[in-house]
């Protein structure tokens, strides 16, 4: 039965600024104060405030910004984020998150909950939550995703990102290409009536994938690439907005992720265990993008840096089982009769598989 019940005016947010190239962070200030915000609150990720602080301050002193909260956040438990929000002055303007995901997911759900501007400074491209309406908080212990808002903001400082671990960019590759099995299962989805489908979020989604599977420059600290890695990170998380759900982005690679990070310990990245195992579900579901992927995945060297830090095969097949639990009512390849088995015989034939799941 078709899913008829569509929503025909739906206000959708997206950034107002977006800065991505050398030396963002220095001029943090200046696009700050040219958007009237004087009075700022900022988190960081640890250590970060040492190694970056001295040029995003010098910034605000040239601006007159007046810093009216500073932290750095060690913990994501949702009754600290709001203690925390809530105990910021009225006068604050705008909330800053610089740093990866944990301080990320903070800072943008404090300004959720302040109904204030959230500004996005990742200091990596491991995954598209530094632009996506969504955060993953620990509420009563468990790690939960909470709706948010799409940044206001966003400043990628490629100087920063290319001095990042070279395993969060594999991450960030992970991350993107895995929206080719989340796509397809998607439209699966859609046609057995069990969602809505949001033709323009799906454009937009498919041309983030184009725009990084096109680039000519291959290494990953090339300005190119960095560029091309982030923009497609950022349209990424606007699909999400658009579509108002997290289908643009998220499938059973997905589930077979957070299926991961409950049973190994330690888990690898998000975007490592979602890249592997969107090679793995789009081989189930026979995707017509799968040896485009394949080879990308090949080139730029993701499944050389798995192959040496390869997924534990007895937790990966636990997590194949698991994964669709995850999530009730929820439509993916791994829905369906006999895919755990076909799965397993994917891995067990595939030679690439063999040297990444072991």
């Amino acid at each position: 039965m078709a899913y008829h019940n569509f929503v025909m005016n739906r206000q959708i947010n997206i950034p107002y600024m977006v800065k991505i190239g050398y030396g963002k962070i220095n001029r943090l200030g200046k696009y700050l104060i040219d958007k009237g915000m004087s009075n700022i609150a900022i988190f960081w990720s640890e250590g970060l405030e040492e190694t970056l602080g001295g040029k995003i301050y010098k910034g605000f002193e040239q601006h007159d910004i007046e810093i009216v909260c500073n932290k750095v956040v060690q913990y994501i438990n949702i009754e600290e984020v709001t203690k925390i929000s809530f105990s910021l002055p009225r006068t604050t303007d705008a909330i800053i998150g610089v740093g990866g995901g944990k301080v990320l997911d903070f800072a943008k759900y404090s300004a959720n909950l302040l109904k204030k501007p959230f500004i996005s400074v990742p200091t990596s491209l491991s995954n598209d939550g530094f632009c996506s309406p969504n955060t993953s908080l620990l509420v009563d212990g468990k790690r939960t995703s909470v709706k948010s808002n799409i940044p206001f903001g966003v400043i990628v400082d490629l100087d920063v990102i290319s001095k990042s671990p070279i395993y969060l960019i594999y991450s960030g590759i992970g991350d993107m290409t895995s929206k080719i099995s989340a796509l397809w299962d998607w439209k699966v989805a859609f046609r057995k009536g069990y969602e809505r489908y949001n033709d323009f979020a799906a454009m937009l989604t498919y041309n983030a994938i184009d725009t990084l599977l096109n680039t000519k420059n291959l290494n990953l600290i090339s300005s190119e690439f960095l560029k091309n890695l982030s923009t497609s990170l950022l349209l990424s998380g606007m699909a999400m907005e658009i579509a108002g759900t997290s289908r643009p982005a998220s499938g059973a690679e997905h589930l077979i992720s957070h299926a991961l990070d409950e049973i190994s310990r330690p888990s690898q990245p998000h975007g490592i265990q979602t890249g592997v195992s969107s090679y793995v579900c789009a081989l189930l579901q026979n995707n017509p993008q799968i040896e485009m992927l394949k080879n990308f995945l090949l080139k730029t060297g993701f499944f050389e840096y798995v192959m040496n830090n390869p997924l534990s095969r007895a937790d990966y097949f636990l997590a194949l089982q698991r994964a669709p639990l995850i999530k009730k009512d929820f439509y993916t390849v791994l829905s369906e009769k006999d895919s755990y088995m076909k799965a397993i015989d994917i891995i067990e034939k595939d030679a690439i598989l063999k040297k990444i799941i072991r």
